[in-house]
């Protein structure tokens, strides 16, 4: 030996000693480096009793093996355990000094019986495991922590000899993220100690919440005390908007953090605490509890063991000896006293203001967290640690010749056997114990995930209790893994409910998500959906186009058929255009009635009878083929209606036209020597209307082969609408069509615009050109009309033109003889007709 560390220690021989690393001092003295002597040790203070706890869980589960005659028979556990004082370089001096021993020194080179430990129940910290296990690792040395949680410590091929009886973090954030989640928060704070801890924590949490919410911030809390950052992450915590903090940190570290805190008074914060701090009672107290109450985490299951609190009030200082210094330490601490050796002198300064320790004090009248057993957590860790290790050795010492593990199926010699043999047994630990929970580790060396939810509440008498409230098993089949008693747990906020924490509130439906510029993905700004475009989801990322044939609704959260759209009877705009053409229609048979019925008079017969009949009934075609343009169209309407409507204006014109000829040829048939009539007679009229109208006729038997007109779904006009209309087909047809029904009008009205002043029979002549007038204005205005008006309106300017133009040619034409023929009888007769023949001729 080259020298020997100075470590808080408790020790007791047996046949195999069980190692054991815990914190108990939460603060160390660094000695001076000055590189020109050999440093002082480093010193531990703050002695934390309640953890002392955990130690003594160790010694009592030693004991009770020890006592228990048929396990591990004829064989005497003994134990050196060793604070680390939250000091890496500490821990590591621990881990040394159980790995090599402290005192005997071979010199005889026969190196043989049990090493110094066959295994460690420790570290409790996760960045002290990892390196001690590395060290541990090389002489397959097994450790068993109670306490460590880093999932990085679950990699096998880094950390061989490592094992827990608490679980991995990476099912501890499995825990935290459905607590998350069953509350619905989206968006949160993450707090985590700056080290192996809460750094991989922090990477899986990061993570998962990935997957639904988003992280407000994350701050790191060092490891050692760093006024500056502290006040930086107080300052986030306090500006932040997320309601929900989830921290990862030691006791220690959370500590510092926490105080300033509550000295800040920053409060309506609810805190997801990790099972390192979630039972931490020196954090849970009333003047924290405004900050911190109703604080909900995640905590190692609770067990109860049997007889412990009676061992824990029998501990005593029995001698002042450097193997059992821990136990000083603690009696010093819990009775605020100091014992004095032998070389002390008596003085106020030795005893910085305590009473000397005598022994005598009575641990039984002191309530501390140190006898309080009725919230075990690490140190049911601790014991089920201890009982696994046992286990192990029980089966070690059980193996039978011939059908070992080892080589030639050898077994181990108690004796003489190697740490990494116990760690094959180890590993394949499975029991249950006296509280029928099953003891094992997975393939990772991993306790089974079971966790209890705890939350932090005033009891009645105004102390901070930390409840359990709820259970997370991974274990389970069953889907819902959490389980959470709602009316057991205290929310830390005026309104007693659950906090809402979100950075946008969600998007109905109706809106989509529009991500704001640099900012996560929770925050966000809820956008309308464009017409025609709908989400019916909550908090919806995009709006999905309707169909072609459908339309959103006012809300835009459904689609809709789109609304049909023609020119039908029911609608104001029908009604009135399918009363006019009634009324057209019947004026024009009116008027053929009369005609017929005063055929023989001079006034009808002066006017071409014959072709003054075939007018009125084309006319009252022309009136009823505008029927056929109001209604739903079909294939039957699409058709019929310009064919109708074509060869009915054609005819109408066509006789307008001969009416004109014959006009004209009558006015030169006057004439000496101009026998001009007998070349246009009856025969020769008809003819000639025949023909006008079959050219029409072949025009409309073309296009209707060729592309004959179809109803057709226009969406062009209106987005929410759908026009019911006819698609002519053919642009050419439609517009031969119009143009010969135009070619004949001009013709007809120019002839009648020169025979206007020719001495004819009541002004035919006038009366032709005033109708043809009429009827080239209306057309004329119909094009520019029918191109602009969209949807419906298109086929109302069409009907209103067909119905414009015929009531101009009936009552152009025909009023003024009917009127003649109704009210003037005196004037329809032959003798009136001859003197105006001849006043006519007079005037001539």
């Amino acid at each position: 030996m080259h020298d020997h560390f100075e470590l808080n220690e408790l020790y007791k021989s047996g046949d195999i000693i069980l190692g054991g690393l815990f914190v108990l001092n939460f603060k160390v003295v660094n000695p001076e480096l000055s590189f020109t002597s050999k440093p002082d040790q480093w010193k531990c203070e703050s002695f934390e009793v309640s953890i002392f706890q955990r130690v003594q869980t160790m010694i009592f589960a030693i004991e009770e093996i020890n006592k228990n005659h048929s396990f591990l028979p004829n064989i005497t556990l003994g134990y050196r355990l060793y604070d680390n004082c939250v000091h890496l370089p500490v821990a590591l001096r621990a881990a040394t000094a159980l790995l090599s021993g402290t005192g005997d020194v071979t010199i005889d080179g026969n190196c043989k019986g049990p090493p110094p430990v066959v295994a460690i129940v420790g570290d409790p910290l996760s960045y002290h495991s990892i390196a001690a296990s590395r060290i541990m690792s090389l002489f397959g040395i097994p450790m068993v922590s109670y306490f460590a949680t880093c999932s990085c410590l679950s990699n096998k091929r880094e950390f061989p000899s490592f094992l827990r009886t608490i679980p991995s973090d990476a099912f501890q954030v499995k825990a935290m993220i459905e607590i998350i989640k069953h509350y619905g928060w989206v968006w949160i704070g993450a707090i985590a100690s700056d080290d192996d801890y809460g750094q991989n924590a922090l990477k899986v949490l990061i993570e998962e919440v990935s997957k639904f919410g988003c992280l407000a911030f994350i701050e790191r809390v060092p490891t050692t005390y760093n006024k500056e950052k502290i006040d930086q992450i107080v300052n986030t915590i306090k500006q932040s908007t997320a309601k929900v903090i989830v921290g990862f940190s030691s006791e220690a570290e959370l500590s510092i953090l926490a105080k300033e805190i509550v000295n800040q008074n920053i409060t309506g914060k609810q805190w997801v605490a990790s099972e390192a701090w979630s039972t931490f009672t020196a954090l849970a107290r009333t003047e924290n509890f405004d900050s911190f109450g109703g604080t909900i985490g995640v905590a190692i299951r609770k067990g109860s063991i049997p007889g412990l609190e009676k061992f824990l009030l029998q501990v005593h200082p029995d001698s002042i000896v450097d193997n059992n210094n821990m136990i000083v330490t603690f009696w010093e601490s819990l009775f605020e006293c100091k014992f004095l050796q032998s070389s002390d002198k008596i003085n106020s300064s030795s005893l910085l203001g305590r009473h000397i320790c005598t022994g005598l004090e009575d641990i039984r009248n002191i309530t501390s967290a140190y006898s309080d057993v009725t919230d075990l957590r690490p140190s049911y860790n601790v014991y089920k640690a201890v009982y696994a290790i046992a286990h192990a050795l029980h089966n070690l010492i059980s193996c039978e010749n011939g059908n070992g593990p080892f080589e030639n199926k050898s077994c181990a010699d108690i004796k003489d056997f190697q740490p990494w043999q116990v760690l094959h047994y180890l590993k394949r630990v499975n029991f249950t114990n006296h509280l029928g929970e099953r003891v094992a580790f997975d393939e990772n060396g991993d306790a089974l995930a079971i966790y209890d939810i705890v939350n932090w509440q005033k009891s009645d008498d105004g102390n901070v209790v930390i409840k359990t409230i709820g259970l997370f098993d991974e274990t389970t089949k069953q889907s819902k893994k959490l389980l959470i008693n709602e009316n057991e747990i205290f929310w830390n906020f005026e309104s007693r409910k659950p906090p809402e924490s979100i950075c946008s509130k969600s998007c109905q439906p109706g809106t989509r998500k529009a991500n704001r510029k640099g900012e996560p993905v929770c925050c966000f700004d809820c956008v309308p959906c464009a017409d025609g475009e709908v989400s019916m989801e909550i908090d919806s990322v995009e709006c999905f186009k309707c169909p072609n044939d459908h339309w959103s609704n006012l809300g835009k959260t459904q689609c809709v058929l789109k609304e049909l759209e023609f020119l039908s009877y029911e609608d104001a705009m029908g009604i009135t255009l399918t009363s006019v053409t009634l009324f057209g229609a019947f004026l024009s048979v009116v008027v053929l009635a009369v005609f017929i019925r005063y055929r023989s008079t001079p006034v009808v017969k002066a006017n071409n009878s014959e072709l003054s009949f075939l007018l009125l009934i084309s006319l009252t075609l022309c009136f009823l083929c505008s029927l056929s343009f109001i209604g739903q169209p079909s294939y039957t309407t699409c058709m019929l209606r310009h064919v109708i409507f074509g060869i009915s204006f054609v005819l109408c014109i066509s006789c307008i036209l001969v009416k004109t000829i014959v006009v004209i040829m009558a006015f030169r048939a006057t004439l000496p020597g101009n026998n001009m009539m007998k070349w246009f007679g009856i025969v020769q009229q008809r003819g000639t209307v025949f023909f006008f109208t079959f050219v029409q006729s072949l025009i409309c038997i073309t296009w209707l082969v060729t592309a004959p007109p179809a109803p057709a779904k226009n969406t062009k006009y209106f987005n929410s609408k759908i026009i019911l209309e006819c698609d002519l087909g053919s642009l050419i047809g439609f517009s031969l069509l119009l143009g010969y029904i135009g070619f004949l009008s001009c013709i007809c009205f120019l002839l009648a615009f020169f025979a206007r002043n020719l001495p004819d029979t009541f002004n035919e002549a006038k009366f032709i050109t005033f109708s043809m007038l009429i009827f080239c204005a209306v057309w004329i205005t119909f094009i520019p009309a029918y191109i602009s008006s969209p949807g419906k309106h298109t086929v109302a300017v069409e009907v209103f033109a067909i119905l414009a133009s015929s009531f101009g040619v009936l009552l152009s034409i025909f009023v003024p003889k009917v009127y003649i023929i109704i009210f003037k009888p005196e004037m329809n007769s032959k003798k009136a007709l001859m003197s105006r023949q001849n006043g006519d001729q007079y005037e001539k």
